[in-house]
């Protein structure tokens, strides 16, 4: 077995030598020829109820099957240990096809520990999907089931908090219900969580996978089984990832080791600088001792990652700061080269209730391969220049 670093670079990458190619052929094709209409009838129904595709038969039409997109969801398998991964358009898409396929199985209830995304909460919240949900904490897992719970979520390290919960403790509590993990924070390289108990494991591959902010994407990792039901659902919505952005997030997967502990590497040092400032309250970071008390990382994470949550003293002064950065830039998102900031509860987590909103006082900081001390000169001269 290759360490992560090798898997990273050459996962998805199978047969190019017999093509005679060294990279990843990208196969725009939005149909396919069909062999006769038998063929064709059986290949698509084969491909529309969620099955693999066959070697040698048709792909049909690529809102059902796409070889591009093949070999991202190969690679992304591969990293998390997973038997299979299904990719979809965006990260909502795969979360949607997930509820869907739950509410499809019969089962209408999610139990879901917040903090999570706020894309997420306010799916879950809304029940536009036909789930209905209970909120609650890691510790209120258990009580929260019911009869038809078909699925526990978790985001760990949480959005926007970097809260972080124990996985294998998790799927104890949910006492065989499946427990999907949003590992977006975290990606395979730091921390895999169907080797904890988890049986589907969610990616925003927007993010980190792809790493430059120039596609979206989303893919779920888990068993052969899931992966049929989330093909059938995707098949039928539509919501298929397109060749184009699976040919980037699958070469942004190549890279994914280095940038992850180069960007880890500058967000510590990012927060342990804040850390002693006056005017910053508290700072939200895995790799602070007293923010990882179960000592997670180390043993279900390999390290903190590059995600920091920092509280000032106001929500007024929090607003101004994001607009008063000059080499960091203002935007939503994550988990890119360059480094972001933003207010969660103004902003991605505005959709949120109330009572779990992330406070107003609270900013988000996305490092990004920068110079680690030139992001902490930017933030702390816009932190000064708006008291």
């Amino acid at each position: 077995m290759h360490s992560l670093d090798s898997l990273a670079v050459h996962a998805g990458r199978d047969g190019l030598t017999d093509q005679g190619v060294h990279a990843v052929p990208i196969d725009l094709s939005t149909t396919a020829p069909l062999p006769s209409v038998s063929d064709g009838g059986l290949a698509y129904e084969h491909l529309a109820t969620g099955g693999p595709h066959a070697e040698g038969q048709s792909t049909v039409y690529q809102r059902l099957w796409n070889p591009t997109v093949a070999r991202f969801e190969s690679g992304v398998a591969l990293l998390e240990g997973a038997p299979e991964a299904v990719a979809f358009a965006t990260g909502m898409a795969a979360l949607s096809a997930v509820l869907l396929a739950t509410v499809a199985g019969g089962k209408k209830h999610v139990v879901a520990v917040r903090p999570l995304y706020g894309g997420s909460d306010h799916i879950l919240a809304s029940g536009v999907l036909g789930t209905e949900v209970t909120f609650t904490d890691a510790e209120g897992v258990r009580a929260a089931l019911r009869p038809d719970t078909g699925l526990v979520v978790v985001e760990t390290p949480a959005n926007p908090s970097l809260d972080l919960v124990d996985i294998a403790a998790l799927a104890v509590a949910a006492d065989g219900v499946p427990l999907l993990v949003d590992n977006t924070f975290a990606t395979p390289i730091l921390q895999r969580p169907l080797e904890h108990g988890a049986a589907l494991v969610l990616h925003s591959a927007t993010k980190f996978m792809g790493g430059h902010g120039d596609a979206m994407g989303g893919v779920v990792a888990a068993s052969a089984e899931w992966a049929s039901r989330l093909r059938q659902v995707r098949a039928i919505t539509g919501g298929i990832l397109t060749p184009l952005p699976a040919y980037l997030l699958h070469r942004g997967l190549a890279t994914l080791p280095v940038r992850v502990r180069a960007q880890q590497s500058a967000a510590h040092k990012v927060a342990s600088g804040l850390g002693g400032h006056e005017l910053v309250r508290t700072v939200y970071y895995p790799g602070l001792p007293e923010c990882d008390p179960q000592g997670l990382v180390g043993t279900q994470m390999s390290g903190p990652g590059s995600l920091i949550a920092l509280e000032l003293h106001s929500a007024e002064h929090a607003v101004r700061v994001p607009s008063a950065v000059r080499m960091i830039t203002h935007a939503v998102s994550l988990g890119g080269i360059d480094t972001l900031i933003q207010h969660p509860a103004g902003l991605t987590h505005r959709p949120v209730a109330d009572g779990a909103k992330p406070h107003a006082s609270l900013l988000r900081v996305s490092v990004g391969l920068e110079d680690a001390t030139d992001i902490l000169e930017d933030l702390i001269q816009a932190i000064e220049a708006t008291r």
